[in-house]
């Protein structure tokens, strides 16, 4: 399917700046409906031939260049159980990213340049969000050393302690990306979301943008969630045990039970960069502007930014000619 606008009957798209469906044709919001057949191979719009993959739910027709979607896939199991919309617009993504890299001096001139930018994309990933009850129990020995001086003596008294601890505790909607292609550190590192932007999942919000189904069951990802839980767990305990010179551990376990899975599908623009026969890939969270990523370094610019500082820092063509044997020695 895809949706139309019923003024003019472009092809209409959810704009994250107006968090309203739009139509970049007639400008009109809102006006959407719903057009097209539930076919995962002919585009809803001009009817040619697409190519869904095994995990696309939104794509963008390779022909008439309108945004679909999937209605197989976005419906029964593998309709979403919530959606965090995109808030930044590829725009406001971009000027995310000029921020966070503009005092890198050595970056390549064609980074952000109109051109390398055409490629970049909004992708809604998917996420299961697991609920977790932790029960943990810790039984330590600590000490507290005190230590003073009396005439001609220095003493030392070490009290010992007995120390017990058992904690409950929950952990609700602990995000694990359901894709196989994104990067799992990286998608780590786009936390934290604010889940106060959680939506029921509506089609409209992927119109724009590119989707995916989880890739695998909830339980294929269940381990990564357990370990962010078991270590959540772990640093809450060691928080409530302070105040000894030394511990000795006796008994240190926590115990999960399952609550809960959602699904879910959460905002990423996705931008490649290829420099010097290198992929460079950089990701922004579509909804807090959080980037991840690393620029590469133009040899270029560090030579004049060589030269250029040889000249300021020695003066004339003396320091000149001393960078440039420098840097060619």
């Amino acid at each position: 399917m895809n949706f139309q606008c019923k003024n003019c009957g472009g092809n209409m798209i959810f704009a994250p700046a107006r968090q309203k469906m739009y139509c970049p044709y007639c400008e009109g919001e809102d006006t959407e409906t719903v057009a097209g057949n539930d076919s995962l191979t002919v585009c809803a719009s001009c009817g040619a031939e697409v190519d869904p993959g095994e995990y696309k739910s939104s794509d963008k027709c390779p022909y008439c260049g309108n945004f679909l979607v999937f209605n197989k896939r976005v419906e029964g199991e593998y309709k979403p159980d919530s959606i965090i919309p995109f808030k930044l617009d590829k725009d406001m993504a971009v000027a995310a990213m000029d921020k966070e890299f503009k005092k890198r001096l050595f970056a390549p001139i064609s980074f952000l340049s109109e051109k390398s930018l055409e490629g970049m994309k909004g992708a809604y990933v998917p996420f299961f969000l697991y609920d977790y009850l932790a029960e943990s129990e810790f039984s330590g020995e600590g000490t507290k050393v005190k230590r003073w001086s009396s005439g001609n003596y220095d003493y030392t008294e070490t009290s010992y302690y007995s120390v017990e601890r058992v904690m409950h505790a929950s952990f609700d909607n602990i995000p694990v990306d359901a894709s196989f292609e994104m990067d799992d550190y990286t998608m780590d590192l786009m936390e934290p979301y604010d889940y106060s932007d959680l939506m029921s999942f509506d089609p409209k919000y992927l119109s724009g943008f590119f989707g995916e189904i989880y890739n695998d069951t909830a339980d294929k990802f269940a381990d990564r969630a357990k370990k962010k839980a078991a270590d959540s767990a772990e640093i809450l305990m060691k928080k409530s045990i302070s105040g000894y010179n030394s511990m000795k551990t006796l008994v240190d376990k926590t115990t999960l039970t399952d609550q809960k899975i959602d699904y879910a599908l959460f905002p990423v623009w996705i931008y490649k960069y290829h420099f010097r026969g290198k992929d460079y890939n950089y990701y922004v969270n579509g909804q807090t502007g959080k980037i991840i990523g690393k620029t590469p370094v133009s040899v270029l610019k560090v030579i004049i930014y060589s030269i250029f500082s040889g000249l300021l820092f020695y003066g004339g063509i003396e320091g000149l000619l001393g960078i440039i044997t420098g840097v060619f020695r």
